[in-house]
């Protein structure tokens, strides 16, 4: 599921996240500073070794929350672009399951607006992971 104008681009998806092409839509002339997150799929949660994560969304509501969040970073920071892509469905160690991208002219905002993008991303988006060990598995926030 997508969302898209010429200046934020969401999506919520079960095909791999593309880095590259992440980056690229955020690029402008006007852009000094583009930050990106990447977040990885790690092998260890509270020393337990992580087999795999399962992501599941109530889709339209988080495109529409992801929406809100792209909506109030244009209102604190001076920006030219946001880019908010998350992955659902079984991720293996390594795996990317959220990109977050941002411009701007200049690199404290792209910056500051990235962070506050993931973190409020963590907080009221509809997203849930499952972490799958070796002995059991656990459904947590999306982000911990």
């Amino acid at each position: 599921m997508m969302s898209s104008t010429p200046t934020t681009n969401i999506l919520i998806t079960d095909a791999t996240l593309n880095i590259a092409e992440c980056s690229q839509w955020v690029m402008t002339p006007e852009s000094g500073g583009i930050d990106v997150f990447i977040g990885t799929v790690r092998n260890a949660t509270k020393g337990k070794a992580v087999l795999r994560l399962e992501f599941e969304a109530y889709a339209t509501m988080a495109i529409k929350e992801m929406e809100k969040i792209a909506a109030e970073v244009y209102t604190k920071w001076p920006l030219q672009k946001v880019l908010i892509h998350h992955r659902t469905g079984t991720l293996q160690v390594g795996e990317i399951p959220v990109i977050i991208a941002v411009s701007a002219a200049h690199r404290d905002a792209a910056f500051e607006a990235g962070r506050y993008i993931i973190d409020t991303l963590k907080q009221t988006v509809p997203i849930w992971k499952k972490e799958i060990f070796e002995d059991g598995e656990v459904w947590v926030a999306a982000h911990p």
